[in-house]
């Protein structure tokens, strides 16, 4: 059974990262360097920690956590390769490929428990 809440928290709470710290990297190879900036992400930052606290009604801390981490690691890497066209080589690709397989074994719902 596929714990669809899980994925939800954990796949908003990866959204953010992928969005604050693409901005970031914007913010970093932008000619202005605008600082100012960085006050978007530190303030969209602060918001995580209550949504990791709501997911907590679904799942425990350690299954939330590495679900988050783990689509948060894929969609940044995504971001990375399609928008700021950065590469990857072929063992970081394999990586990438069992972080997938990670993020489908924790997707499922332990029934024994």
């Amino acid at each position: 059974m596929i714990a669809w809440n899980t994925l939800l928290y954990g796949f908003l709470m990866a959204s953010i990262d992928t969005t604050m710290l693409g901005l970031i990297k914007w913010i970093s190879i932008s000619h202005t360097k605008n600082l100012i900036y960085m006050i978007i992400p530190t303030i969209v930052y602060a918001v995580q920690p209550w949504i990791f606290f709501s997911a907590m009604k679904f799942e425990s801390m350690i299954v939330m956590n590495l679900v988050w981490d783990l689509t948060s690691d894929l969609l940044v890497t995504i971001l990375g390769l399609f928008y700021f066209g950065e590469k990857l080589g072929r063992i970081r690709s394999i990586g990438l490929v069992l972080g997938m397989v990670s993020l489908c074994l924790l997707s499922y719902k332990d029934l024994s428990h």
